[in-house]
């Protein structure tokens, strides 16, 4: 069966899996050669114009009994991530090995069309579904190539969903929603797909929880506070608490805990600073709950019942884009809206827009550059940097 399998494969200008895992299997015996073999392999695939076989998503799946009654969104994808497969230790090294060989055929293709491996990470497109290519802007077998290593990546990062759902269970007491927690986790696996070396003899999950860990705290620091703190001084203010603990006196001066904590006094200043809490100004000030609202203090319209207005701020983040836009000659403002998706574009490639003009990739680039160094004044900087991610 399996050998009727790989003829009808190859008969479709297929190479199957099972064929491509026994290859390299053989190669990997010598490390030292591996790449090399590995490579003679691509450009004998590529001389037969043998595509790479993309696995059906259904066969590493378990069959699961419907849903008894409705569930959350959370325990439809926990039973999602239950019917999935997991794999072995053999299973999941030929798969690493599969990931690397299509991203090296992917970057010769590129190679090949003269194309930019960076391209695709900058030109915001998705890469293209299987039997989809009318979201591909390449050259078709840039596309194939492209899409081949991206369904193997995504096997690998199915296959290990459940890595998501464990470890943010440490992560439960906080105020973050679990399924946002989830999603940052569901992203950090294929980072880690990434990054991964089968050579080190690792398991993938061993690897993928730093990861995993990484984005959990990373999305902590950045959503866990009412009013968003750059990380540096989150970190700095566990610190400077750990310190005031130690003193064991919360009066402690600033120099004090400065040097009990190893930080500057400045960063001292700034996390102290921070501590501070907020306030919603729908709430009453009375200890009873009866007393005046914010809202009624800090003199709003009388005509607007939001509490909420704009006017209550003195700069919008549009302010700061005009502001920054009106430096620029209608050449660099049309390349920067352009490539950064304002003023209602959406976002274009330096190729795309290249196109557009009528020059080079590598002018666009210049008048990107150019336009980015007009824009960075400290006027503009300060004016924009509250809106700014940290």
């Amino acid at each position: 069966m399996a050998d009727r399998r790989k003829a009808r494969a190859s008969a479709h200008g297929i190479f199957p899996h099972e064929e491509l895992d026994r290859r390299l299997r053989a190669a990997a015996e010598d490390l030292d050669t591996y790449e090399s073999t590995a490579r003679a392999l691509i450009t004998e695939l590529d001389e037969k114009e043998l595509d790479l076989e993309i696995s059906d998503p259904d066969l590493r799946r378990k069959e699961r009994a419907p849903f008894p009654k409705p569930r959350s969104i959370e325990d439809q994808f926990r039973a999602e991530v239950d019917s999935i497969l997991v794999h072995d230790r053999e299973e999941e090294a030929d798969l690493a090995r599969r990931i690397e060989f299509a991203r090296w055929r992917l970057e010769t293709a590129l190679q090949a069309e003269g194309i930019d491996p960076e391209e695709l990470e900058r030109g915001g497109h998705r890469p293209p579904s299987q039997g989809v290519h009318e979201t591909c802007v390449y050259p078709e077998r840039v596309c194939r190539r492209w899409m081949e290593l991206h369904a193997m990546r995504k096997e690998m990062v199915e296959r290990n969903l459940y890595l998501a759902l464990i470890n943010v269970e440490r992560y439960a007491h906080t105020r973050i929603g679990r399924m946002d927690l989830i999603q940052e986790g569901s992203s950090a696996l294929f980072r880690a797909v990434d990054g991964f070396d089968w050579r080190r003899g690792l398991l993938f999950r061993t690897y993928a929880v730093h990861w995993l860990n990484q984005a959990f705290r990373s999305h902590l620091y950045n959503f866990g506070n009412t009013v968003r703190l750059p990380v540096y001084l989150q970190k700095a203010m566990k610190h400077v608490h750990n310190a005031v603990e130690r003193l064991g006196d919360p009066k402690a001066t600033i120099e004090q805990i400065a040097e009990e904590a190893d930080l500057r006094e400045h960063i001292v200043e700034s996390a102290l600073g921070a501590t501070r809490s907020t306030t919603s100004i729908d709430a009453a000030l009375g200890s009873d709950g009866d007393g005046p609202k914010l809202q009624d203090l800090i003199g709003l319209d009388q005509e607007v019942h939001d509490p909420y207005s704009p006017s209550m701020e003195d700069f919008s983040l549009q302010d700061g884009v005009d502001m920054a836009l009106d430096r620029l000659s209608e050449r660099e403002r049309l390349v920067v809206t352009k490539r950064f998706g304002l003023e209602g574009e959406k976002e274009h490639t330096l190729a795309e827009i290249a196109a557009e003009l009528g020059v080079s990739l590598e002018r666009v680039r210049q008048i990107q550059v150019r336009s980015m160094a007009k824009m960075a004044t400290p006027t503009l900087r300060k004016a924009i940097d509250p809106f700014l991610m940290q």
